[in-house]
């Protein structure tokens, strides 16, 4: 990976409709902390969304708490409550239709996490699976979250998953799920044009993975997970069913809307982002320099070819 590539995303934008039990949901669950927050209009993200300043109400910055009483600079989520939001990004989505689908968490011990959550009064799309996958066991499980968000439990069990865990046992956002029509010109995007490193490919097809994600018998998938190897947070992972098409629901992640929306990369500088995306002949904005709750530096901003926003923010 050069110098000019991206790394692990720095956080998901999530819009919300209340703010308050969004931050519970994750706090009281998987032990994040908010750790920066602001309340009023924002000219910057109205200047970088392009839209009204009073349409952000509130927002929150919430991490893995480290150890060292810090927190995860990678894998975290940026709420933001919106005045008047629009519907959900996922509202009325079948399992297959192409959106930015699910927030994927790491944690240990599958069954008794689940235990703790079911106790807790949560429900599951279905009971925790396993699935074998190389040189890894994966335990998964499907729950869905506020905004109609959907969260998937990973237990990783083989090497290369070691990541500061949060006092509940849960890290950050590992990777986040993108549904795209075409797994090779997103593989082109995240790994030759944005400089990410492949960290996982795999093909899954039979009633456990029909049953886990809810596809219909027959169905099948390929994923491909991008990153960094030393990082196992802030990954994008791509999934592309197959003998099922989906609706195209990428047009409604965006602001104000609730649900996944974006992310965001931080870099040195952001000129070799310029340059490769350019070599590439891929379009993208530039806005300047904007001061978000996130951070001061120029921003610039690109989609996928299947319509997934990423912004990159570049230091003063």
């Amino acid at each position: 990976m050069s110098e000019s590539s991206l790394r692990a995303f720095s956080h998901v934008t999530i819009g919300v409709a209340n703010l308050a039990r969004a931050v519970s949901f994750w706090q009281d669950n998987f032990g994040f902390q908010p750790h920066i927050e602001a309340e009023g209009p924002d000219p910057s993200l109205a200047t970088l969304w392009g839209i009204d300043p009073h349409r952000v109400s509130r927002q929150a910055i919430l991490a893995t708490p480290t150890r060292s009483g810090c927190h995860s600079t990678t894998g975290a989520m940026h709420l933001v409550e919106f005045r008047n939001p629009l519907p959900a990004v996922r509202e009325g989505a079948a399992a297959f239709d192409l959106l930015p689908k699910n927030l994927d968490l790491y944690t240990t011990d599958m069954p008794a996490r689940y235990a703790e959550l079911e106790a807790a009064g949560h429900r599951f799309r279905t009971r925790w699976a396993e699935m074998p996958a190389g040189e890894h066991l994966f335990r998964e499980v499907q729950m869905p979250a506020h905004d109609e968000i959907n969260v998937v439990l990973i237990e990783a069990i083989g090497p290369g998953y070691d990541t500061p865990l949060s006092p509940k046992g849960y890290a950050g956002i590992g990777p986040l799920v993108s549904i795209v029509p075409g797994i090779e010109a997103e593989t082109v995007f995240w790994r030759d044009v944005l400089g990410l490193t492949t960290t996982l490919e795999l093909e899954l097809a039979g009633p456990v993975i029909e049953r886990t994600v809810g596809l219909p018998p027959g169905a099948a998938l390929r994923l491909c997970v991008f990153g960094t190897l030393d990082e196992p947070l802030g990954r994008i992972e791509i999934i592309e069913y197959q003998q099922v098409r989906g609706r195209n629901l990428y047009p409604r992640a965006k602001p104000p809307a609730t649900g996944i929306l974006h992310v965001n990369y931080q870099v040195p500088d952001l000129e070799p982002v310029r340059t490769r995306l350019r070599a590439a002949k891929m379009a993208f904005r530039e806005y300047g320099t904007l001061s978000p709750l996130y951070g001061s530096g120029p921003i610039l901003s690109v989609n996928s070819p299947a319509g997934f926003r990423i912004e990159v923010q570049g230091q003063i």
